[in-house]
């Protein structure tokens, strides 16, 4: 089997098949006619003496020798960008490309700004950025999917190292004529004997609160589940439950709606303050480039505390 045959292009665009689950769109995101790819991962299957990719009409999976080359192509294409990383340091920049899984509410609420500071310092670094729930964020950092994840610390970290990112609150959203918008606080069993609005059931925050109520002898009243934060306050604002949400990541929504339409009322519960992590896999063998943003996102959280 000469495997020392194979070459990085080849490698390169059979990552971007697995990731696309589609020869037609890894053509697409690498540039290349979607013959010349299949071609690619002809030869490659040549190479391995096994097949890599099961063929379906909706796309493309992989067997068990695919998953096999992913995991060391994507450990071979990683070690390359760190050695152009280091390397770079004795150029004119870093230079570098950077993936991230992050959880929505890291996204609406700091993650544009603090990434938007750091790319005007490092112009030659481009990022690509993934919305996901916190335990997709982790299992895609544990696969070698992304290189950096951002999410709440109320998923298992046990397979990654995790530093602290920053602290946002937990609050409850309500309509104006909901009965408990007079309250000036509120504690999450208050909200028990309501309709809520959720987020998307894979979310850390319907699981948390589900093992929070549970906890109560209770259950949360799931009226509707949604997949935004914006689609969230549409629903509150209809008058169709409260919701249990980020502070930051529901109050540009709510001014841009109607600010007299809802109410914010912060959670008392000492998990309503909430710890968000940057997570990698090995922080001393990631490339300059991201290494150097997890130093960024996390210089922030330091200065955040000291204040």
């Amino acid at each position: 089997m000469a495997l020392w045959r194979i070459d990085l292009v080849s490698l390169r665009l059979f990552v971007a098949v697995c990731e696309e689950s589609s020869i037609a769109r890894a053509a697409e995101r690498e540039f290349i006619a979607p013959s010349a790819v299949s071609k690619r991962i002809n030869d490659l299957e040549s190479l391995v003496g096994s097949a890599l990719l099961q063929r379906h009409k909706w796309g493309v999976r992989t067997t068990p020798a695919g998953e096999a080359l992913l995991h060391h192509a994507r450990n071979v294409l990683r070690s390359l960008e760190k050695m152009q990383g280091d390397l770079s340091e004795y150029t004119s920049g870093v230079r570098g490309h950077i993936r991230i899984f992050a959880n929505v509410s890291s996204i609406v609420e700091t993650l544009p700004d603090e990434l938007g500071a750091f790319l005007r310092r490092h112009d030659g670094v481009k990022v690509d950025l993934e919305d996901h729930t916190s335990a997709q964020v982790v299992r895609g950092v544990v696969d070698g999917a992304t290189d950096i994840g951002i999410c709440w610390d109320a998923v298992d970290t046990r397979e990654v190292e995790v530093f602290p990112y920053r602290y946002d609150q937990i609050v409850t959203v309500l309509h104006r004529d909901h009965p408990l918008a007079a309250s000036e606080q509120l504690a999450f069993v208050d909200t028990l004997d309501f309709d809520h609005v959720g987020v998307h059931p894979d979310s850390a925050m319907y699981t948390v609160l589900r093992r929070l109520a549970a906890e109560q002898g209770k259950t949360v009243k799931f009226r509707i589940h949604v997949s935004t934060f914006e689609a969230v306050c549409r629903m509150v604002r209809a008058n169709l439950g409260l919701a249990v949400a980020p502070r930051e990541a529901v109050s540009s929504y709510s001014q841009a709606t109607d600010a007299q339409a809802l109410r914010i009322v912060p959670l008392t519960d000492a998990w309503a303050q909430r710890r968000l992590i940057v997570c990698v896999r090995r922080y001393d063998a990631l490339p300059v480039a991201s290494r150097l943003l997890v130093d960024h996102l996390c210089a922030r959280d330091a200065k955040a505390s000291d204040t």
